[in-house]
Formats: C-alpha cells, sequence, structure tokens
C-alpha cells in the first residue's frame, strides 16, 4: 500500500439535490445562469411563522428513487441524502457489487437531523397516545441516520461517520472521507443534506439573529451588499464518491477533482468579527496541506453569510490569507439564489466548484448588484476563467471554519 501521503483523494462521483435543480446537470444550468429560486415558504403549518422566505426542493418525489421499506423509516433528510448518493454513485459508475463491502466506508455531515419526523410523531403523541407512536421515531430523527441507511442500503462495510460541527461540518465530512482513503479505504460516500423546513424545524431556528426575516425574495438574502439582512435557510446538498486516485484512474473512472487540502478552526459565538482571524488561519492551513500558493487559487466559493459583521469578516479573512491576490481573485456565493441547506450548503458549494473548473467559468451570485467590500465578487454574468485551483469555505452559527482546496481532475499534481 502506498503511503498515507501519496494516497490522494479523487472526486470521482458527485449526486446534487437542491432547490435550483435535481441532478448535476439541472443543478449547474441554474447555478451557471445565476438563477434565483427562493419563493414564500408553502410548507403546511408555516403561515403564521415570521419566517417567510427560504430555498425549497419542490421537484423531489422520494417514492420514485427510494424503497417503500425505507421510507416509512427515514426523514426527509435522509430521503434527500439516499437520492444523492444514487446519483453520486452512478456517475462514478463505481461497482461494489463484487469487491469486499469493508471496502466502501459512508461519512455524512448534519446539523438538524430528522425534523419533521419527529414532529409527526410528537403529534400523534400528544393528540393520541404513545401507542400511536411508530418504533421509527427512535432513529429517524437522528444525526446518524443518513450515514447508516446510506450504509445499510447500499451495504458498504468500510470505516463509517457523522460529522457535528455545524455548518462547516460539510467539509469537514469531506476531510474525514479523505482520511479513510489515505488509511486504506478503497472508497468513501461522503456529503451532507439537510431538510429543516418543517414547522418545527423552523421554530428552532428562529433563536438565529442571523435568520432572514424579510417576505420579500428579491431581497431576503443579498451578502456582501449594502442591503444584507440575512440568510434564508434551505433544504437540499449533494453526495459525493471519494477514491484513491491512481485506482479511480486505473479503472477509468471520471476524476472530476482532488481534494487537495483542507484547514479547520473554532472562534466561538463571541461576535461575527472573531470569525475573521479564525476563517483566515482555516484558509492559510488548507493552502500549506495543498502545497498551494495564494496566488494560485483561481475562483473562491464564499460562505456568504449575509449579515453585514459577518460578511466584512470574511472579506477580510479572504485578503488576510490570500494577500494582495486576494482582492483580485474572483469571489462567488451561488447560494445567494438557493439559500443555505446548512451542512449541506458547502457541499452544494463543492459541486458548484467542480462543475466551475470543469467547465472553466464562474458563476454569479444572484440578485446582489451592490459589493460593498473589498473583494472581486462575481455579480449578473458568468465569467469565463482558465479554472484550475478553487478554494470553499464554509462558517457556523456556533463559531466554526473550514475551508477546502480542490484541484482540478486534469491539473497536474
Amino acid at each position: 500500500m502506498d503511503s498515507p501521503t501519496k494516497r490522494r483523494t479523487a472526486l470521482t462521483g458527485m449526486g446534487v439535490v437542491a432547490p435550483n435543480g435535481v441532478g448535476a446537470d439541472a443543478f449547474w444550468k441554474a447555478t451557471k445562469e445565476g438563477v434565483s429560486v427562493l419563493d414564500p415558504i408553502s410548507r403546511e403549518g408555516c403561515e403564521h411563522l415570521p419566517l417567510k422566505v427560504a430555498g425549497e426542493i419542490r421537484s423531489f418525489d422520494p417514492a420514485s428513487v427510494i424503497e417503500g421499506r425505507y421510507l416509512v423509516q427515514t426523514d426527509r433528510f435522509t430521503h434527500l441524502a439516499m437520492a444523492a448518493a444514487d446519483l453520486a454513485l452512478e456517475d462514478a459508475r463505481l461497482d461494489t457489487a463484487d469487491g469486499s463491502p469493508f471496502a466502501v466506508g459512508v461519512v455524512t455531515a448534519t446539523g438538524s437531523g430528522g425534523g419533521e419526523f419527529g414532529q409527526h410523531e410528537l403529534q400523534r403523541l400528544w393528540g393520541q397516545g404513545p401507542r400511536f407512536v411508530g418504533p421509527y421515531q427512535s432513529i429517524a430523527w437522528f444525526y446518524a441516520a443518513s450515514t447508516g441507511q446510506i450504509s445499510i442500503r447500499g451495504g458498504f462495510k468500510g470505516p463509517c461517520g457523522v460529522v457535528a460541527s455545524d455548518e462547516a461540518g460539510g467539509l469537514d465530512a469531506l476531510a474525514h472521507a479523505r482520511r479513510g482513503i489515505r488509511r486504506g479505504t478503497d472508497a468513501m460516500v461522503v456529503g451532507a443534506a439537510e431538510a429543516p423546513l418543517a414547522p418545527y424545524s423552523i421554530v428552532c431556528q428562529l433563536g438565529y439573529d442571523e435568520l432572514s426575516r424579510s417576505a420579500d425574495p428579491a431581497r431576503a438574502y443579498l451578502p456582501f451588499s449594502a442591503d444584507a439582512c440575512g440568510f434564508v435557510p434551505a433544504e437540499g446538498g449533494a453526495m459525493f464518491v471519494a477514491e484513491e486516485e491512481s485506482a479511480a484512474r486505473r479503472r477509468g473512472a471520471p476524476v472530476r477533482a482532488v481534494v487537495a487540502g483542507h484547514g479547520a478552526t473554532f472562534t466561538g459565538t463571541a461576535g461575527w468579527e472573531r470569525s475573521r482571524e479564525g476563517l483566515a488561519r482555516a484558509v492559510r492551513t488548507a493552502l500549506e496541506d495543498a502545497e498551494c500558493a495564494p496566488e494560485e487559487v483561481d475562483v473562491v466559493f464564499a460562505d456568504a453569510l449575509g449579515v453585514p459583521e459577518a460578511d466584512r469578516a470574511e472579506a477580510l479573512a479572504i485578503t488576510d490569507a490570500l494577500g494582495p491576490h486576494g482582492s483580485r481573485v474572483p469571489v462567488t456565493a451561488p447560494k445567494a439564489g438557493t439559500g443555505r441547506a446548512y451542512c449541506g450548503t458547502a457541499l452544494l458549494d463543492t459541486a458548484s466548484a467542480v462543475l466551475a473548473m470543469e467547465h472553466g467559468v464562474v458563476p454569479p451570485t444572484p440578485g446582489v448588484t451592490d459589493v460593498c467590500h473589498d473583494i472581486d465578487l462575481v455579480t449578473g454574468l458568468a465569467r469565463p476563467a482558465e479554472l484550475r485551483t478553487a478554494l470553499v469555505l464554509s462558517r457556523g452559527l456556533m463559531g466554526s471554519n473550514s475551508a477546502l482546496v480542490l484541484r482540478r481532475g486534469d491539473a497536474p499534481t
């Protein structure tokens, strides 16, 4: 076996289930065109709540892609993850039938768990009594449910885990999968999907000061602008198949990108200005891990919280970490058109970064026209560019910071 430092991690498969499209092709078309799908919340029971706008997935029918025996025991957030995992495995053309079941592992990240399933069972408990609560209440809400069900359904018995490090857990899950590959696992199914738009879940979010209360979808989520008023929540996410690069190339798998570096820090909840130092440190660590000079970064996919103090801290962190290059490198935040799907958001940004490098174009930040920070935020139309290295950033509401460096699949090592 190669030494751990020589076992590079390639992303060979990608599955996306997002408010602006199910499947990578549909997702990329909307992302590249800067389409915003933010809309008034349509979920029953949410009409009276102060949160008015969200990113909903309206074209997803779980019964069409997931067997009934799994549907009845899982929440929507697991349905989304399972569907995305199927798409990723198909994209990677990974045939696991003849190999050892211990050769493939699963790792996901989650923040909210199965709120919709849990709400329905609690309503039965208080409305009809404990005999009407189903046995799956004990597992469907659980933050580990997606990892467990994907591994059971696929017969994957390799190293499995769940990352619970706030929104930044999406990128941290990719780093966790990378460690698994370095330690000898053949492949990892990795990612995150969230479904935080049931009434119970929304009520739990109302304590976030950063949550946008705007009722106008066009004004509700405008990161890095003078009109920034918070973020809009969303459902969805993405799953990937990660493999050891040389093995993937030997079997003829498409190497869509290489996970080159990762860094993570924690700065707590004492004010968003503290995230400046923590995020910059995470970026420097990721660049050092990737053996990447700041000027090699061709595009930054920003965290883009949409809170003035947080946006300012992020813009400064980018220039702190990248130096003079930080004010020149293209920065984008496609999530302004879909909302923030908590742990799933960073995986959607990762998917956007992979697709941007493949197509040679930086997607725009939907809705934003005025930029009030010293960064080159791409707005309006997509920008053609030679993209070989992408930097993806993520911060959590509880203080986690994470940075990921991706190299294009055909870029020289």
